[in-house]
């Protein structure tokens, strides 16, 4: 039960992005006694959807066999974004603003572990220095605002087109938005950077 466990951590892990995961893995006790079983018992998994507490079934393969259920209470801790010192709300994150520091995140699957995911958003509420930096507690500053001018930037291979528009809505990096072009066609674009979109058609750059 701990290797199965120990397995599917290590590939949420990985799909997570967590930076050098370490993991706890306790069974929680039975007071059911397990009967003989002839054939190599299997694991599957049941329910893993929190990391910190998942379900596994121990099946004997036995004609006639038996089926018993497992939970697992997990410990994770992995190297995080954590404030480096007090930030204030509102602020956009500078480089200085923040550290990697290993914290259990066994209640916390929405921490970050990529600096840079986190550089140039802004603080929703104060910070304080320490502080494990979570999704709710960032937001992406808005790149376009409704209203105002931006650029309109076309790029395949080595072309490059580019033509002035009115931005509809407002975007921060990545988003959608709707935006008017010179001729007063509307169309459909995404936010690269500061004042600047991109046709939603093109793949996104990276």
């Amino acid at each position: 039960m701990q290797q199965a466990a120990k397995e599917q951590l290590a590939r949420q892990a990985e799909t997570a992005g967590w930076l050098e995961p370490s993991f706890e893995v306790e069974v929680v006790r039975t007071s059911r006694p397990l009967a003989p079983c002839a054939q190599a018992i299997r694991v599957e998994a049941a329910d893993v959807r929190n990391p910190a507490r998942m379900r596994f079934v121990a099946v004997c393969p036995d004609q006639g066999g038996w089926r018993y259920d497992f939970v697992t209470r997990n410990k994770i801790s992995a190297k995080v974004a954590v404030a480096a010192a007090d930030v204030p709300a509102g602020k956009l994150l500078a480089p200085g603003d923040l550290l990697l520091e290993r914290h259990d995140i066994s209640g916390m699957p929405d921490t970050f572990s990529d600096l840079g995911a986190v550089q140039e958003m802004s603080a929703r509420r104060s910070l304080r220095a320490g502080d494990v930096l979570r999704q709710n507690m960032l937001v992406a500053p808005p790149l376009v605002k409704r209203g105002e001018p931006v650029r309109i930037v076309a790029k395949r291979d080595q072309i490059e087109v580019s033509m002035s528009g009115e931005a509809l809505d407002t975007g921060a990096r990545g988003a959608v938005v709707r935006v008017k072009n010179a001729s007063g066609v509307t169309i459909r674009a995404r936010v690269t950077e500061q004042g600047t979109v991109e046709p939603a058609e093109l793949p996104a750059a990276n």
